[in-house]
């Protein structure tokens, strides 16, 4: 049985949270606070915290940094009724796996966690040629250097890096990244992969056109102007 960390100071929501992910074979130990969820994180064994940003005693990116420091590999979901890409931007960047926005539905929550899982469970590391990623510190090193990436582009780089040379379709990324399908009609995985582009270098994603991208390891050269 997997168990939650909830830190969440609205009562009513942490009833429903509660009960509902308990029915779906989750324990859940609940915080009311962010002193008290930070410090039940570092001295519990938990497998997954979700943290509500809008705390009352403190930033809920104050108590993300808190966990970060204490427990880099612990998955955390941010939770939020702040719907707007900033804040989004900000909560992954800072160090969340992933982000859910209030009203959600507990069966969304619960698939979120169980993909936060699976891939706490996959191998840590992923090689390919002069970069290196980290799955459970969230980093990626490209010669020898550190790259600045958000939660959600590690997510994308590591299911690219897992698949060499295959031709993924964007609902396969979407499936394998964002986990739920999302509006056919978004840009979400194309302006990922812009991004993933401009951070490591254009030479380590092919688009194959009308079908996806391929994954490949650049020759020396190429990887080398990357850096």
């Amino acid at each position: 049985m997997a168990h939650v960390l909830l830190i969440e100071d609205d009562p009513r929501i942490q009833g429903i949270v509660a009960r509902g992910l308990g029915a779906r074979g989750f324990s859940v130990t609940p915080a009311v606070d962010g002193a008290s969820g930070a410090a039940l994180a570092r001295d519990l064994e938990v497998d997954v915290v979700l943290l509500d940003l809008m705390l009352p005693d403190r930033a809920g990116l104050e108590v993300l940094e808190e966990i970060r420091a204490a427990k880099p590999r612990l998955p955390v979901i941010a939770v939020t009724a702040l719907d707007d890409v900033g804040a989004k931007v900000g909560g992954l960047d800072a160090g969340a796996d992933d982000y859910v926005t209030k009203p959600f539905s507990v069966d969304e929550l619960a698939a979120r966690i169980r993909a936060r899982l699976r891939a706490a469970e996959e191998s840590p590391a992923v090689r390919a040629g002069p970069l290196t990623i980290d799955v459970l510190a969230h980093r990626a090193v490209l010669h020898g250097r550190q790259v600045p990436l958000s939660a959600r582009e590690l997510a994308l780089l590591t299911a690219f890096a897992r698949h060499p040379g295959l031709v993924l379709s964007r609902s396969q990324l979407l499936d394998m990244v964002w986990d739920l399908d999302h509006d056919p009609g978004s840009n979400v995985v194309e302006v990922y992969v812009a991004a993933l582009r401009r951070k490591i270098g254009p030479a380590f994603l092919e688009t194959v056109r009308g079908v996806g991208y391929r994954f490949v390891v650049p020759q020396p050269e190429l990887a080398g102007a990357a850096s």
